[in-house]
């Protein structure tokens, strides 16, 4: 007997719906084909144990299965459950005429539990677009898929519960969640708070303008100046996400099996991998592609600590994501577009002994060590850099001030109206939300200076020996220094704020 079950492939962040073909003819043998792994050629053990456990058995016929389409590469064990009502169907053990109706995905235990999935969102979408009628999965992941509305989502703890379901036996019923509901939640609590934070006070400031830009930036300080604890708070000063940047993130983390929270992640996300990560591990792919750290921070922060003890070959795969916003992956046999728009924020000692420029500590390191440090980051990812602020050490009578400073809710609010305006500025152009992602053409246009400005910029480029890429950040960066005042002109005080953040463009960093 033929029948046909579906499940779905999950490729780069998309689905794609799988047809799996059983055929149960006389004769012994079990036969997969359609270029699965071995985890999937692995599968009729599993299916045997947990259905002779639940009181149903693999027929000791000869069984063939074909995964069409069969020239797509097929991984992973969540085919399990596919795989084991097919034959139950095939083999006459379980009658339904509804089977083809629904989307079945799952990974079984020995005793026909259910273990988790990843790209459970990704596939519930394909099935809502496909027509299905429903989507069985493992109960872990129910929360995550019922996310899609319109589509019956079923979360089982066994495949008894499927198999009862089809029989129409027992009282599965559909999870259901209320997307808004799940998405506005509270976010007056962050769980790390500006507040906290002794002294800074000028620090703040510059993580308050890099939020409204959407500008990316560079902590420099010696170490336990605070560089981390600030980098960890940004996120509760970024506005709330959108419900479609929710989905967007949700997605990514669902297809990577990182999805903490079952449901709607609505906080943005804030990714620390360690200077040792390859460039795969930052950037995705790999032989069974998967998102990489910098997709795992869309629509959040990437944290980059101790930036030059990364390698440099890891850090110049970053300079085509940070402009395009996303990351394509070619292989000889595949090509993947995973979206990577996030805030990078870096943090970095000023020199290979950490106090560099630091009055009360002696300076260890050379010259030639100083820019063999400093070598390590490249001027093109630099130029990626709209912000360079130095951090120093707080001073013991601020470190023992109890009384609390301005909360994120309150800098966040200050972010929110900013953005608010760069969205009504930029809301004819389909690519470009916030100051940070201006071109020169977008630059000339909204950042124009008055003649007082302009010679201030040019005496402070002359001065300070600032170079030629620090001209457009600084211009982007006043013009989110003047949104955040509601002004909507950039005049000087703003261009004289935004000079102090290129530290690293002045003689004695980098040259």
């Amino acid at each position: 007997m033929l029948t046909k079950v579906f499940g779905s492939a999950v490729f780069g962040v998309d689905a794609t719906t799988i047809t799996v073909e059983v055929n149960i003819d006389k004769g012994i043998g079990y036969h997969l084909v359609g270029l699965p792994d071995n985890a999937i050629k692995e599968s009729s053990y599993r299916i045997a144990a947990a259905l002779k456990n639940n009181g149903y058995e693999l027929p000791g016929k000869k069984i063939t299965i074909n995964m069409a389409p069969a020239d797509l590469r097929k991984e992973g064990s969540a085919y399990d459950l596919t795989l084991a009502i097919g034959i139950l169907v095939a083999s006459g053990q379980l009658k339904s005429e509804e089977v083809d109706k629904y989307m079945i995905m799952g990974e079984l235990s020995l005793d026909g539990s259910l273990q988790p999935i990843k790209g459970a969102l990704s596939i519930a979408i394909k099935a809502k677009e496909e027509g299905f009628k429903g989507f069985f999965l493992p109960k872990i992941n129910a929360k995550e898929a019922a996310i899609v509305s319109d589509l019956e989502v079923y979360g089982v703890e066994n495949v008894l519960e499927v198999i009862d379901f089809f029989n129409g036996k027992g009282n599965l019923v559909p999870t259901i969640v209320n997307t808004r509901e799940e998405f506005y939640k509270t976010l007056d609590f962050p769980e790390f708070d500006f507040a906290e934070v002794r002294g800074q006070e000028s620090i703040k400031r510059c993580m308050e303008i890099a939020a409204a830009g959407g500008h990316n930036i560079v902590l420099i300080g010696p170490p336990g100046s605070g560089k981390t604890m600030l980098a960890k708070r940004l996120p509760s000063i970024l506005p709330p996400m959108t419900l479609k940047e929710a989905l967007e993130t949700t997605k990514i983390h669902s297809v990577a099996g990182k999805v903490k929270v079952a449901g709607l992640m609505n906080q943005r996300p804030f990714r620390n991998p360690h200077h040792s990560a390859s460039s795969t591990a930052l950037v995705g792919g790999g032989s069974y592609p998967q998102p990489g750290e910098i997709s795992l921070a869309h629509n959040g922060v990437l944290f980059l600590d101790e930036l030059p003890e990364f390698k440099r070959e890891v850090l110049e795969v970053m300079r085509q994501p940070l402009e395009d916003r996303e990351v394509t992956i070619s292989r000889s046999k595949f090509t993947i577009t995973y979206p990577s728009s996030f805030m990078l924020v870096a943090s970095m000692n000023p020199s290979p002994g950490g106090y560099f420029n630091d009055p009360e500590a002696p300076v260890t390191s050379t010259p030639a060590e100083m820019n063999r440090y400093l070598s390590k980051i490249s001027g093109p990812l630099l130029d990626r850099i709209d912000i360079h602020i130095e951090v120093t050490p707080v001073p013991f009578e601020k470190l023992s001030d109890t009384r609390n400073g301005e909360s994120s809710v309150d800098i966040r609010n200050r972010v929110t109206k900013a953005r608010e305006l760069q969205s009504k500025r930029f809301e004819t152009f389909e690519h470009l939300h916030y100051n940070a992602q201006m071109t020169t053409k977008h630059i000339r246009e909204y950042c124009k200076l008055d003649e007082t400005s302009l010679n201030l910029l040019k005496t402070a480029m002359e001065r300070l020996n600032l170079s030629a890429r620090a001209y457009d950040r600084i211009l982007k960066v006043s013009r989110t220094i003047a949104d955040l005042e509601g002004t909507d002109t950039v005049n000087s005080s703003h261009i004289s704020e935004a000079i102090q953040y290129r530290s690293l463009d002045r003689e004695g960093w980098l040259g």
